[in-house]
């Protein structure tokens, strides 16, 4: 596959991928100067319990949410193993696929980042992509806050500006404002519980893309 623009990278159980899922891709794409973004849905997380709804339903909600935007790309292949997902040998599966130049941008949360050393072989993601850590306006990452060895990381010349890490395969830290979504705490167990609580589906209508609330409401998925 020939080389490309800068490929943002965003991985997750998305049980169920919700708005601030896609608020946080599409404010990537306007800042990072990225080419596409591959949203890679997990087979079986490897940080927290069991998905509430299994991995076919999980991509065929994320295929739904991403379809309006041409540079949203799904990669079906974790979902389809069955098997843990984890960073590292995802983004070595990635270069077997793109090679080795063409620039790689993982995309996260600032609490993910804070939590990468509990990652597997979270070292080895420096030599493997970039890293772009959402951050809310005005927030600011705190190196005291941070695992010594990746403070020591964080410090040194890795933080570049978005035109420097999108011209980079790897390697680089860059932090980018993202708007907080309303309502600021949304996230996957919020909308599971409000889907829960008397069944009543319009209580998670404004988290949802419609797509995907129909998805769920068709599947009778997240009833208990």
């Amino acid at each position: 596959m020939p080389e490309a623009g800068p490929l943002g990278i965003l991985g997750g159980t998305f049980d169920p991928v919700h708005r601030a899922h896609l608020h946080l891709a599409h404010a990537a794409l306007a800042k990072l100067g990225l080419a596409e973004i591959l949203w890679i849905p997990a087979g079986l997380p490897s940080h927290r319990q069991a998905p509430h709804a299994d991995a076919a339903h999980r991509l065929a909600m994320v295929k739904l949410a991403t379809a309006d935007e041409p540079r949203f790309v799904v990669d079906a292949a974790e979902a389809a193993s069955g098997e843990p997902s984890f960073t590292v040998p995802t983004l070595e599966r990635l270069r077997r696929v793109y090679g080795d130049r063409r620039p790689f941008v993982l995309l996260v949360g600032a609490d993910a980042f804070l939590g990468l050393p509990s990652w597997h072989r979270w070292r080895e993601l420096f030599g493997l992509a970039g890293i772009a850590v959402a951050a809310r306006p005005g927030a600011v990452l705190d190196a005291n806050r941070m695992d010594a060895e990746l403070a020591a990381i964080f410090r040194s010349r890795r933080r570049v500006d978005g035109a420097t890490l999108a011209a980079q395969p790897a390697g680089a830290i860059v932090e980018f404002e993202i708007e907080p979504v309303e309502p600021p705490d949304l996230s996957a167990t919020m909308v599971r519980e409000r889907l829960r609580d008397a069944g009543d589906d319009r209580r998670a209508a404004d988290l949802l893309p419609a797509g995907v609330l129909d998805y769920i409401r068709r599947n009778h998925l997240y009833r208990n």
